[in-house]
């Protein structure tokens, strides 16, 4: 299930929300934001708030100070240059 929004100033986004199991997943495509909640409107609420926070720095990688903050030795992260999966195949 998808659906497009329009905000106020005229910008076409669009949202998926679908289900796994007892979740409801929301992801809105432009940011690769995603979340879930245990109903459709959780999982929508928790894209709103989660969409507000994004400082428009998604998709990039961690500096190896943010690395260390989170407790995590640069020299251990081994994701190195491979994609994360999409969650939509």
């Amino acid at each position: 299930m998808a659906s497009s929004t329009q905000d106020g100033n005229g910008h076409d986004g669009e949202i998926r929300l679908w289900q796994e199991g007892d979740w409801w997943i929301a992801k809105d495509v432009e940011t690769g934001v995603t979340t879930q909640g245990e109903s459709r409107a959780a999982a929508l609420e928790n894209l709103d708030d989660a969409v507000a926070l994004d400082d428009g720095q998604h998709g990039r990688s961690p500096t190896d100070e943010e690395l260390r903050a989170a407790g995590i030795d640069p020299a251990d992260n081994t994701t190195g240059e491979r994609e994360p999966p999409d969650v939509l195949d």
